[in-house]
């Protein structure tokens, strides 16, 4: 799939999964410096964002998930530069898999399980370590809830 033009927002789905009360995390390393995100990706032309979700976080952790509700939703826009991203992040529990040694994605050094006490000194990208800790520790509660993909042919 093509890269969506540069005036054109990219959405982004990404997964807050814990498990044994650790979150799990991707690790990427450019150059000399590592940074993490959460497991998630870019949303294909037609594909669901339930859909891309799983998909993203299988390719990138080996873990199956079922998607919970929305925790956070945030645009990165880069004040130098084209880059602007629609952040869509939920909930997700494991329901089958494995974390991987050796992720698909080429990007992905590592995947990790953090505790969500230690997220405050980890380069997470977007910096989402406050109110992510808050979304999972039971600190706040989901505003919205994902429907699924609609549409009404003629109705």
């Amino acid at each position: 799939m093509a890269p969506p033009a540069p005036d054109l927002p990219r959405v982004r789905v990404a997964a807050a999964i814990m498990q044994d009360d650790r979150l799990v995390l991707v690790r990427h390393r450019t150059g000399d410096a590592t940074y993490h995100l959460l497991p998630g990706g870019g949303v294909q032309y037609r594909e669901t964002i339930e859909d891309a979700l799983i998909r993203e976080v299988e390719e990138e952790t080996g873990l199956l998930i079922a998607i919970g509700d929305p925790i956070l939703i945030n645009d990165t826009i880069d004040p130098n530069g084209p880059r602007h991203v629609i952040n869509l992040t939920f909930s997700a529990t494991v329901v089958g898999g494995y974390v991987t040694d050796r992720p698909r994605d080429p990007r992905v050094e590592a995947v990790d399980l953090v505790t969500l006490d230690s997220l405050a000194g980890i380069d997470l990208r977007p910096p989402l370590a406050g109110p992510l800790r808050a979304a999972l520790s039971g600190d706040s509660s989901p505003s919205a809830r994902y429907l699924g993909p609609l549409f009404t042919n003629g109705g």
